[in-house]
């Protein structure tokens, strides 16, 4: 088995793009990649996904024990031959000061060896202390080799190599110059997702063509097979027959869904029916539904125009269908989306209008405990119990019926009005935290297990 982590000295190195290209050139019939994303985000592992033919997983601290993500990497590796983990911002950053949850410390855990991507562009011989000084800020990190990135010609690729050989003993695995064929897009949620290129695949193709071409991929293969890992000790959970058909909607405006979230549907014996909001009219038969997050405001116009299929969620939902949104789902479910000086009419279920700004209304990681107006993740069981999830919306609520009812008690981060988040009416619930089902926070099962029981009735 061979693997590796892709990281840097900072955020904005071209660390996904680099990835991305990585996992389509090292792809082949007889060598599955399988990717992982350190941290929650969710649209990295769109593009590595996209790039590998295959789902890619999150490792998060924040939501997940050390043996919970020990057990997803050695389980969704195993078959693979090789596996890339791409961390998020630098190699050593983290919210825990003493580096507790930093990417270095993944890498240590899982026992992968780490790639950096540079971002070269002003530096020359300064790159020798700036790789020294990661080699000695913790030895127990296995710095095995270096991409450099954004070079700006033969000579400073040179200069580079020259420097790094001769004051370092990591191995240079290739370089990549500055090539506007290697852009993705950015806006306020980070980066444009694979969907919005308009082409896809040959967007893919193209970064695996440059990348591999400026990469030694023997080199890194013989990097990536210099170790080995842990098994899992916990055998994946088996499949349990259907009993309920639960719609996920995703499409260009939804899409923000963990790849072992939506398993865990299947484990808990729910079919998943894909449900598209902006080009279906008519909603398929089903028990339950699942809006998740994404950019409605990128897509409001057509979300709105989309009258039929509004009109038969608002009376489904009203009509008792067991349903949970979370952040662009809730945006979706309200009265109305304001983005851009325009406002736009969405599915009006939820007595509040939605408003886009410039700056983050939430952003990071969130703890809060629900209480016993929750229909399915609270309740006694489970009143006063902190779950932690994580935020990052530039949407706020504004005009909430005064006799709204909410689920969860936030004791760190924002939610809809810095101290509570989860609105409840019917049988929905709507928030803007982002839940990752876990051992700490099983939430798929219990929301099947209550869509089935009022699937029974």
């Amino acid at each position: 088995m061979a693997a590796f982590m892709i990281a840097a000295a900072h955020k904005s190195s071209g660390k996904t793009v680099i990835s991305t290209g990585l996992s389509f050139a090292l792809s082949a019939p007889d060598c599955r990649v399988q990717c992982f994303k350190k941290g929650p985000d969710y649209i990295d592992p769109m593009w590595l996904s996209a790039a590998s033919g295959a789902p890619c997983y999150n490792l998060d601290f924040n939501s997940m024990e050390r043996r919970e993500l020990v057990d997803l990497f050695a389980s969704r590796s195993k078959g693979a031959g090789i596996s890339l983990v791409e961390a998020n911002k630098g190699l050593y950053d983290g919210v825990d000061l003493a580096g507790s949850d930093s990417n270095a410390q993944m890498a240590k855990l899982l026992e992968l060896p780490v790639v950096l991507v540079i971002d070269t562009n002003g530096i020359t011989r300064g790159i020798a202390p700036l790789l020294l000084g990661y080699q000695g800020f913790d030895k127990e990190v296995n710095i095995a080799g270096v991409i450099l990135n954004k070079v700006g010609g033969a000579r400073h690729e040179a200069k580079l190599i020259a420097a790094v050989k001769g004051y370092t003993d990591i191995e240079v695995l290739g370089a990549v110059g500055r090539n506007s064929g290697l852009d993705i897009g950015e806006r306020h949620l980070g980066l444009t997702t694979p969907g919005e290129t308009g082409a896809l695949h040959q967007t893919i193709a193209r970064f695996g063509k440059i990348i591999g071409a400026g990469i030694d991929l023997e080199k890194l293969k013989n990097v990536a097979g210099s170790h080995s890992f842990p098994e899992a000790s916990v055998k994946a959970a088996p499949l349990m027959e259907p009993s309920v058909r639960i719609g996920v909607v995703r499409d260009k405006a939804f899409g923000f869904y963990y790849a072992d979230d939506l398993e865990a549907f299947g484990a808990a014996g729910a079919e998943i029916v894909e449900i598209d909001a902006i080009n279906d009219r008519h909603l398929p038969q089903l028990d339950g539904l699942f809006i998740g997050g994404g950019f409605p405001e990128m897509a409001a116009a057509e979300l709105a125009a989309n009258v039929d299929l509004r009109a038969r969620l608002k009376n489904a939902i009203q009509g008792g269908l067991p349903t949970y949104a979370e952040c662009g789902g809730l945006m979706y479910l309200c009265k109305s989306l304001d983005f851009e000086n325009q406002t736009y009419p969405m599915v009006g279920v939820i007595d509040a209008e939605a408003v886009m700004h410039k700056r983050p209304q939430g952003r990071g990681y969130v703890s809060f405990s629900d209480n016993n107006f929750h229909p399915w993740g609270g309740g006694k069981s489970l009143a006063n119990a902190q779950t932690d999830a994580h935020e990052f919306h530039y949407a706020s609520l504004k005009n909430i019926a005064p006799d709204t009812k909410y689920v969860r008690q936030i004791s760190k981060g924002h939610g809809i009005d810095g101290a509570r988040d989860g609105i409840v009416l019917h049988n929905l619930v709507a928030g803007f935290c982002h839940l990752r089902n876990t051992e700490q926070n099983p939430w798929v099962s219990r929301f099947v297990d209550f869509v089935r029981s009022k699937a029974r009735r």
